[in-house]
């Protein structure tokens, strides 16, 4: 009889907790998950997570995975944690909330930390906020930290300079101890082990941000692989050995492999909401429309977008629907309108706009780090659409590949506790052994042609006249 051995990747993103349990060849046993809820923005430029509800998500989606396993409890080994990065954490003395997580959506988070309420004792991030309510242990990654936080980048741990606390209004005892990624972050609570049924002192093990996790576990190891993550953030990266100074078109961060760094192109802010934001606005027809054929709604809508001709007929769309802090005139737009068009239009042309965007950031990004790549790996929920795959793979040109899988998140983060418990000599071994490709597409040279067209002439012109106007109607709108 084969010897049981799993390990758990927790997946705490924007819009939900997914979590899954792996053998130790990478293949998954379990899956469970949990909806967060919206978001609260009781003003402009505030937003925040409400009551608990980034643990509760993480507390009953780990229940929700362990109720679909039936394998034994007592051989999970480890448990590796991904959360939402870029989010700021507010905790009294005893390690709970004084204050409603601050979203990374929240315009505050684009200055330093201010003291103004003297119950907050620490100051941290989701990872060590849920790494906290794991194991008791004020104890966190050093790769979650990335802006107005005063991080040593080239010893992974605060800063000895004062005036570098100073910088980020912080002081040495508002924050947690730091860690590696793939070291322990702690051992589980035992009373939380002896509720949810796992053996006692079970390693949370560290890792990154969570898209540097999602670039471990999709299996990017080479300069000419990227991958794009389609997440409510879609952004892409590529991975290096070497930070790179002075960035314009990308932004240089923590790998989930200590001392490597993975370089994210600019990204689409709400991306793969807005998916989920038309799916609302067509509301009723659409569950109507798709119970009658017995298909999910994603499904259901890929195959209407399938039938639509490529380019969706003249209708552009430019997913503005979260300006940037830097510029907050900007908002979504579609322009094109005939009467050819149906709502199966505006779909696809979201789908496409998705594409020629982060197709733009891409090439931006390649370009100053003077490279190029030869397929894309796509991570993410948005990467269960066959529509979208192929339509990326014709915008670029390059295979597409998507990955055997729930979560690429997930998988990182077990990848990251098989570096920890030392089943593989690394984490590139690790890689090698545990991530295993679905499907690749293959581009349409046709397409990829028409859209290279539609893309240098038409889409990367179209702000250029538009914030024109958006700026005389921001005033008035905003």
């Amino acid at each position: 009889m084969k010897y049981e051995r799993y390990v758990m990747g927790i997946d705490n993103g924007s819009q939900s907790t997914k979590v899954v349990l792996f053998d130790i060849e990478g293949n998954e046993v379990a899956f469970g998950s949990c909806p967060l809820r919206d978001p609260l923005t009781p003003e402009p430029g505030v937003v925040v997570h409400p009551d608990d509800d980034l643990w509760v998500s993480v507390y009953n989606a780990v229940e929700d995975c362990l109720s679909n396993f039936k394998g034994n409890r007592q051989a999970i080994e480890g448990i590796g944690l991904c959360t939402i990065r870029c989010c700021r954490v507010l905790l009294k003395q005893d390690g709970h909330l004084a204050y409603p997580v601050i979203s990374w959506m929240d315009t505050r988070l684009s200055k330093p930390y201010k003291h103004e309420d003297d119950q907050v004792k620490y100051v941290t991030t989701t990872s060590g906020y849920l790494g906290f309510r794991m194991t008791g242990e004020f104890t966190d990654t050093a790769g979650n930290y990335e802006v107005n936080w005063p991080l040593d980048w080239e010893t992974l741990d605060w800063s000895k300079d004062d005036t570098v606390m100073e910088a980020n209004g912080l002081r040495r005892e508002m924050l947690f101890n730091l860690v590696k990624p793939g070291e322990k972050l702690g051992a589980i609570r035992s009373e939380l082990a002896q509720q949810l049924g796992l053996k006692e002192g079970i390693p949370v093990v560290a890792t990154s941000n969570d898209k540097a996790v999602e670039v471990l576990g999709s299996g990017i190891k080479d300069k000419h692989s990227s991958m794009i993550s389609l997440g409510t953030l879609i952004s892409s990266m590529i991975i290096r050995d070497d930070y790179f100074e002075n960035a314009d078109k990308f932004f240089p961060t923590l790998a989930a492999i200590p001392f490597k760094y993975v370089y994210e192109s600019s990204g689409i802010r709400r991306g793969m909401w807005t998916v989920s934001w038309f799916k609302k606005l067509i509301g009723e027809e659409l569950v109507t429309n798709a119970s009658s054929l017995e298909l999910s709604e994603e499904e259901f809508l890929n195959r209407k977008a399938e039938e639509v001709p490529v380019g969706s007929e003249g209708l552009i769309t430019i997913l503005d629907w979260l300006a940037s802090p830097s510029t907050p005139y900007r908002k979504g737009l579609m322009i094109g309108f005939d009467n050819r068009h149906t709502r199966y239009h505006i779909y696809r042309s979201i789908l496409e706009a998705i594409a020629f965007n982060i197709k733009n950031n891409i090439d931006d990004m390649l370009y100053e780090v003077n490279t190029e790549i030869k397929h894309i790996v796509v991570t993410g929920g948005g990467s269960k659409s066959d529509v979208l795959m192929q339509i990326l793979s014709d915008v670029f040109g390059l295979p597409v590949l998507r990955r055997k899988g729930s979560s690429s998140a997930c998988l990182g983060a077990a990848i990251s506790v098989c570096n920890h418990l030392n089943i593989y000599e690394d984490f590139s071994e690790a890689i090698d052994r545990m991530v295993k490709t679905d499907v690749t597409f293959e581009p349409d040279e046709t397409n990829h042609a028409f859209y290279k067209e539609v893309n240098n002439t038409v889409v990367k012109h179209v702000r250029t006249h538009t914030d024109k106007i958006l700026k005389l109607s921001y005033p008035i709108f905003q």
